[in-house]
């Protein structure tokens, strides 16, 4: 329904999928061999970007390194890659395992700083982003474009040896050469100019989308000093307006008297759209919300326009009649299959939502609202909560207390423990970090040693930091580059949040089971799941270790997965302990925890529905400059997805990063195709016996051996057949979402 462009957007957001940076592999050896000149030994010996580090050094890392750290990088790599392609042989050891050292060191220093620039942003690192990404760019198109290694690889597949190659191998190869074909290589000169002059202004324009879209949630403040215009929000949404006040230069703001800062930063925006009485509030948040970035000098309207033609221009000059055929040129559905599987999933969802939405209305009529038979978007969300209240005597705030991020920490952890062998422990100080709140993690193995490392960084910080949660790369298992030939290099990670912060002695509280924020419990537990794909990998071949060479329609698979195990009953009572006194979550509480865990399950799958759906429009039959607007699409398709009239004011997709700054165009549709995937392996662990341990364990390492295990050594498909015996099925995630009687 309405309400979705808020709901799909911050359920989106604290599922971000893995960033992809160009392949993270590390040198063996420092960036620079023999006697660098003067000039560039200085920048050794000064910019933290080019020292040889065993974890990037966070903490060193500031605007200034950035463009010469870069310059001597590029310089030194482009040297490399001109004495690659020199000496290049038909051979893996000549082709594959130089390429893999060159493309490591420029994705670990590159995601270093833009992995600042996501969590630490300033405008010096802007201004520094801006300046060197061309030459970055450029680097990375002519290693894409180059003939030598394409043609050495090309003559790989065509030797004697080809069926003597392992899986890994194959796919490295084969992959190589199709995205090779993809980004320009068989081009003439004019048609390559034009491609790359394509690659380049898109980067450009995702790059001012994304700042857009945090500058224009920074501008908003809207400053409340009458409690009666906030009457309806909970006690932690108080503090934390009173706390947001403070920041801003209202030192003496109370959470009992005020004055209380309102922000479009989530853990604000949302208390407001859920729980404030006041509808002319809950409307101007709302409208805020979904018409950010869409006007003035921050409107995101002109660069959606402008990257939606290059999509289209890059996509017919590669032979595609549409940019969606290109996207899936690499994925395992096609446009069709795509279109098939959200139909079916959109028809299934809207009868049910269209019941949802009648029982709404009977509900809020029944408690006198005066809006009852013409609920609109700012209204869905307040009275969907109370009706969830009223209906399982559910309340979140009194729920909260039992959710402490320490607790959940530590529930997360038993439960890998149980299912995969593994230990998580602090290991604080071994690695910098960007911000005191961050904090570091090794992963161990049965024997105890290290087999990975990640950092978690859990708070929301809306003046420098990008909102949502995603996991990120900082360097991806291999053995060609291990700091030694004895081994390989262990995978690290990063787990990014937007937590509550705590506020005075009370740590971060999370929601459970709040459909509308990514601020919840299966947050924590859904980028973990990526992470673990990425940590738990034994694939040593870095090109396709961990979610590296994984189509990107399976990526969500290990993510979405883990968050079933929040309603298992011994992981939840393992969490939900209050954090002042320590009682486990009564027994009844949750009872009604599991009966809410389908409420309004038709309307919350269309909230994604619309976004893939109006994801696709916009990519195969969208037409740039024809009589349709991009706004006209979105009208049109919120028709078929939103059981009230779309929002005619509606700007959503000038805050869409996922397919205008992220790596989603034309792959929106992959979280509801992951879902089906994820859903059917979490119920091999229920036929095992979701409470029988020693099948879950045994369930659990065959999950661990392959899903979390293969990497992209293998096809996905094979992957779960291995896993699951069978091709997947559709059946559990309907009957998880109580959606099966609906297809009768």
């Amino acid at each position: 329904m309405a309400i979705l462009n808020l709901i799909s957007l911050l359920h989106t957001l604290r599922s971000s999928t893995p960033k992809s940076p160009l392949s993270s592999f590390r040198r063996r050896s420092p960036i620079f061999s023999g006697q660098p000149p003067p000039s560039i030994s200085t920048a050794i010996d000064h910019n933290p970007l080019l020292k040889d580090f065993k974890f990037p050094p966070f903490d060193a890392i500031d605007a200034s390194h950035v463009c010469p750290g870069m310059r001597a990088l590029l310089n030194k790599l482009e040297n490399d890659l001109t004495e690659l392609e020199r000496t290049v042989e038909p051979s893996w050891m000549k082709v594959a395992e130089p390429l893999e050292r060159i493309t490591d060191r420029l994705s670990v220093v590159w995601g270093a700083v833009n992995h600042l620039k996501a969590v630490k942003d300033t405008p010096d690192l802007r201004s520094a982003v801006e300046e060197i990404q061309p030459q970055k760019i450029a680097f990375g198109i002519k290693l894409d474009q180059s003939k030598p290694i394409y043609n050495a690889f090309k003559a790989i597949k065509e030797s004697q040896d080809w069926s003597t190659l392992s899986d890994a191998h194959k796919r490295i190869v084969e992959s190589s050469m199709k995205e090779a074909v993809l980004r320009g290589i068989s081009f003439e000169a004019n048609e390559r100019e034009e491609f790359n002059k394509i690659q380049q202004e898109l980067a450009k324009l995702s790059k001012r989308f994304a700042e857009n879209i945090l500058d224009a949630t920074k501008k908003y403040e809207k400053l409340i000093t009458e409690k009666k215009e906030i009457e309806g929000l909970p006690a932690t949404a108080l503090q934390f307006a009173a706390q947001t006040a403070v920041s801003k230069g209202h030192e003496n703001a109370t959470a009992e008297n005020g004055p209380w800062m309102i922000t479009l930063d989530a853990p604000s925006l949302v208390s407001v759209i859920q729980h404030a009485k006041n509808r002319a509030l809950r409307e101007e948040i709302y409208r805020a919300y979904v018409t950010r970035a869409s006007s003035g000098d921050l409107d995101n309207t002109p660069i959606i326009d402008q990257i939606l033609k290059l999509r289209l221009a890059k996509a017919k000059l590669l032979g595609y009649n549409n940019y969606a055929e290109l996207s899936m040129a690499t994925k395992m559905a096609t446009v069709g299959k795509a279109e098939e599987l959200l139909e079916k999933l959109r028809s299934v969802s809207w009868k049910a939502a269209v019941q949802d939405m009648e029982e709404l209305k009977q509900f809020s009529r029944s408690q006198g609202a005066p809006e009852a038979d013409e609920l609109t978007h700012w209204d869905i969300t307040f009275w969907s909560e109370r009706l969830r209240e009223s209906k399982y005597e559910i309340n979140e705030e009194e729920l909260r207390p039992y959710f402490s991020l320490p607790n959940i920490m530590d529930g997360l952890f038993n439960l890998l423990k149980m299912l995969f062998d593994i230990d998580v422990v602090p290991a604080d100080g071994l690695a910098p970090v960007w911000n005191n709140d961050v904090k570091f993690y090794c992963i161990k193995d049965s024997s105890g040693a290290p087999i990975s490392y990640f950092y978690f960084d859990p708070y929301s910080r809306p003046s420098e930091k990008q909102g949502g949660a995603w996991m990120d790369e900082v360097f991806a298992r291999s053995r060609v580059c291990s700091r030694d030939k004895t081994s390989v290099r262990l995978p690290v990670a990063h787990i990014v949040c937007n937590q509550m912060p705590p506020i005075g002695d009370k740590p971060s509280l999370m929601f459970f089971c709040q459909n509308l924020c990514y601020d919840r419990v299966s947050t924590i537990f859904h980028e973990f799941g990526h992470a673990l794909q990425h940590m738990l990998t034994k694939q040593d071949e870095g090109l396709v270790a961990g979610i590296r060479g994984i189509e990107w329609d399976a990526i969500e698979l290990p993510s979405q997965f883990m968050e079933n195990w929040c309603y298992h009953r011994d992981t939840l009572m393992g969490i939900a302990k209050h954090y002042e006194t320590g009682e486990c979550l009564p027994e009844d509480m949750y009872q009604k925890l599991l009966a809410a865990k389908t409420f309004h399950a038709g309307t919350v799958s269309l909230y994604q529905l619309k976004y893939a759906i109006l994801d696709l429009e916009l990519h195969s039959k969208y037409v740039p400059d024809g009589p349709e607007s991009i706004y006209d699409v979105d009208q049109r398709v919120g028709k078929v997805t939103e059981p009230i009239p779309p929002f005619p004011e509606d700007r959503f997709l000038c805050g869409f990063n996922h397919i205008f700054a992220g790596a989603y165009a034309a792959g929106y549709y992959s979280y509801k195709w992951a879902e089906v995937l994820s859903a059917d392996a979490f119920s091999a662990f229920e036929d095992a016996g979701i409470n029988d341990y020693k099948a879950l364990r045994e369930t659990g390492h065959r999950f661990k051996e392959t899903v979390l295990a293969h990497g992209g050594g293998k096809h996905p498909l094979e992957v779960f057949i291995e896993f699951r015996g069978r091709e997947p099925s559709p059946e559990p995630l309907l009957r998880h979402n109580d959606l099966l009687q609906t297809t009768a």
